[in-house]
């Protein structure tokens, strides 16, 4: 008899579509599959690893699925194809597809970090290093158009050096295949992120001489976007994810370099620790993660002045076309 009545239990429970089977043994709670293509896998997006990790996500009732796109021109392209649900990577993606006229272009609904998280890499130590000293030198500065391309040459013209003409910038190599040209003898410095950067110094290999994001300032540098249809037709599962993304932030805010890297270890199982705190800290003092998702206009301001003077963007994007604050500013408000 208790076994039919657990039986019966169970069937109308599934009838009613209830997600909590209360007589029915332990609580389940439906769960989401979400599909992420990040730019590359860098350190750099501590907070997002940290909500991986620590179960901020699955308190939301998201599953991660997570994929390297290696570039935002590919991670784009992976969204406008509908080979994944969101992108992650700079907003420039999204302001070039928004310029070029689509119908259902994408919207950045949270940001992550908000400054460059590339580091100068030169081939010995240099203590005293001036931007001067790479006039007439070959740099490897990743994909023209990408905003550690543009943050560079923006860098460099407010130390007073031109990158058209005082120095070579060779945008030939792919950007997962920069660290291996530079270590094989191609160029003089190389931009690289983290751990990447630290891992040729513990290898002699390289040494950073200057951080690209704390002489570039505050700009809205890798967030969260997917397209309008879709943020449409998921308005629960875009809020879920950015108040997962917050609780993350809020974290890392909250914890020393060291927690932070065992909280992000599992996601760079080939990493020493004693690297991965030496890289949490560096990015941790320059101040590299947004305190929350919103991504505010001056900044946003200062991310198209740095595509123009690039020469990448003729025409300023609308703010409000292209950002859609509404989740993170509720994600804020009720944390």
């Amino acid at each position: 008899m208790r076994s039919y009545k657990k039986w019966g239990c169970c069937l109308l429970a599934a009838v009613l579509g209830l997600t909590l089977l209360g007589g029915c043994g332990s609580e389940q709670q439906e769960v989401d599959q979400v599909t992420v293509c990040e730019v590359t896998h860098s350190i750099f997006y501590a907070p997002q690893y940290v909500a991986m990790n620590l179960g901020f996500f699955e308190e939301e009732g998201i599953q991660i699925e997570l994929s390297n796109g290696q570039g935002a021109d590919k991670v784009m392209a992976a969204v406008l194809s509908d080979n994944v649900d969101i992108g992650f990577s700079g907003p420039e993606a999204s302001i070039y597809v928004y310029n070029e006229g689509k119908d259902d272009h994408t919207q950045v609904f949270a940001q992550l970090t908000q400054r460059d998280g590339s580091f100068l890499v030169g081939r010995e130590k240099d203590e005293d290093f001036s931007w001067d000293k790479v006039r007439g030198k070959v740099v490897l500065p990743g994909r023209k158009g990408g905003v550690p391309y543009m943050a560079l040459e923006y860098v460099m013209r407010q130390n007073g050096v031109d990158p058209a003409k005082d120095t070579i910038l060779d945008n030939s190599i792919q950007f997962a295949l920069m660290a291996g040209a530079f270590t094989s003898g191609t160029g003089d410095y190389v931009t690289l992120f983290e751990p990447t950067a630290s891992m040729l110094e513990a290898e002699g290999k390289g040494y950073i001489v200057a951080s690209i994001g704390q002489e570039s300032g505050e700009i809205p540098y890798t967030a969260y976007f997917a397209k309008q249809s879709f943020i449409r037709e998921n308005e629960d599962l875009i809020q879920r994810f950015t108040n997962a993304v917050y609780k993350g932030q809020l974290w890392v805010q909250e914890h020393s370099a060291e927690e932070i890297a065992e909280a992000v270890a599992p996601s760079f199982p080939d990493t020493d620790m004693s690297i991965l705190t030496t890289v949490v800290e560096r990015y941790k003092s320059i101040d590299a993660w947004s305190a929350d998702p919103i991504l505010r206009e001056e900044p946003f301001d200062l991310l198209q002045e740095v595509m123009t003077q690039a020469g990448e963007l003729t025409k300023k994007a609308d703010y409000n076309e292209v950002v859609n604050n509404m989740y993170a500013e509720e994600a804020v408000k009720n944390q």
